[in-house]
């Protein structure tokens, strides 16, 4: 096996996060600790089915006390594609918001992101997809999570889906919040499916950090190890008790830090290829994920021994190994394992995916070139293809 992977630099670390983090059970019904003085115009973004369960209720009742006008637009889609985005921030600009809150899952966060920048600066969205392209300045902007998966409270990423099925990013500074609040009780009524697909989600993040190609520094290191521990550890237990508010509370912290490390040392070839899943088959992001993690992390076992063999440590760190190739494998083996136990569909088939379009996810996950050039083992065509073949 290789043992070229790039090393963590220690001489050098660029790290950005979001400024001000508060994780507490209850807190969004606290807001003097969190909200601006000057804000009297919030526009909270969310998505139908958690204003359809009032769970938007209390939030904004608690709002209006303090003498604020509250909008709430509940129409964000999954894999928000553009024209939703769009109309979001047309729907801002009439209300005259002075906050954006974004509420809900990466989704419904994702388009708070770019509300907050084009209601504020307008500019063409398809002008700014990439790194950096984006002007300011922006609306102020808090995120709180209701999934403990896509870590989007703690990223400078926005991911569009474009009229052509394509996911697309904005990647830009501008996009961290100003505050992320982690509130355990709005995730006690999640599914176990959803609870897994986002707790699957986060621990890609973690992976993909840890073995990032370029950017891997000490402190995304530390934040992706103890992420994937802290999930690893109680994704089992909220799926055995989705009310057990430690659990849930660990994961929500877990996501974060999966979030913040991915935020600086950038994911790979597990995303590519689970975006064009999304784009086209309209699969959940974190199904995506699962469903094409364990052939990638087959893939690239070649090429990234080392920090295989340090993650199967951090999850084990009593058991013995005989050599870190041993290590490597059993990390690989465990993640396999870990996502055949979870609820949700194990094959590309279960989510419509036939023999006919491997050529097309293929071929539209090699587009997806800021995402790859991160992997520790070059992706090719051919290979892309197989790992989906390997799934049907």
């Amino acid at each position: 096996m290789q043992t070229d992977f790039m090393q963590t630099d220690f001489m050098q670390t660029d790290f950005a996060t979001t400024p001000r983090v508060i994780a507490r059970p209850g807190i969004l019904q606290q807001p003097k600790e969190w909200l601006p003085a000057n804000a009297k115009r919030i526009f909270i973004v969310t998505d139908p089915g958690l204003f359809k369960i009032g769970l938007l209720d209390p939030i904004v009742s608690v709002l209006q006390a303090q003498g604020c006008d509250v909008q709430v637009y509940h129409e964000v889609e999954a894999d928000p594609p553009e024209a939703r985005v769009l109309a979001t921030v047309a729907a801002a600009r009439d209300a005259r918001a002075s906050l954006i809150i974004g509420l809900g899952g990466g989704s419904s966060m994702d388009t708070a992101k770019l509300v907050a920048l084009l209601a504020a600066t307008p500019q063409a969205l398809e002008q700014i997809y990439g790194i950096g392209l984006a002007t300011g300045p922006r609306l102020p902007l808090i995120q709180v999570p209701t999934t403990a998966g896509t870590g989007s409270e703690v990223t400078p990423i926005a991911i569009v889906t474009t009229p052509t099925h394509e996911k697309k990013g904005v990647v830009s500074p501008l996009l961290y919040p100003d505050m992320a609040l982690l509130d355990a009780e709005l995730t006690l009524g999640l599914p176990p499916a959803i609870t897994a697909m986002t707790g699957i989600d986060a621990m890609v993040h973690a992976i993909e950090a840890y073995t990032s190609k370029f950017k891997k520094n000490p402190v995304s290191d530390a934040l992706a190890r103890d992420a994937l521990k802290l999930m690893h550890t109680h994704l089992p237990l909220v799926l055995e008790n989705g009310h057990n508010i430690e659990s849930r509370s660990a994961m929500l912290i877990g996501s974060m830090m999966a979030g913040m490390a991915f935020a600086n040392a950038p994911v790979g070839a597990v995303h590519a290829l689970a975006y064009p899943l999304g784009g086209h088959f309209h699969a959940p992001h974190g199904l995506s994920n699962a469903l094409v993690l364990a052939p990638v992390l087959r893939y690239n076992l070649s090429h990234a021994v080392q920090p295989y063999a340090e993650l199967a440590h951090a999850l084990s760190p009593a058991q013995r190994f005989s050599d870190h190739n041993a290590s490597a494998q059993w990390f690989v083996d465990c993640m396999a394992s870990l996502v055949s136990t979870m609820p949700f569909a194990q094959t590309l088939r279960e989510v419509g995916v036939t023999e006919a379009d491997l050529d097309l996810l293929a071929s539209d996950a090699m587009k997806v070139e800021r995402l790859l050039v991160n992997n520790p083992r070059p992706m090719t065509l051919e290979a892309a293809r197989a790992i989906y073949a390997q799934q049907l």
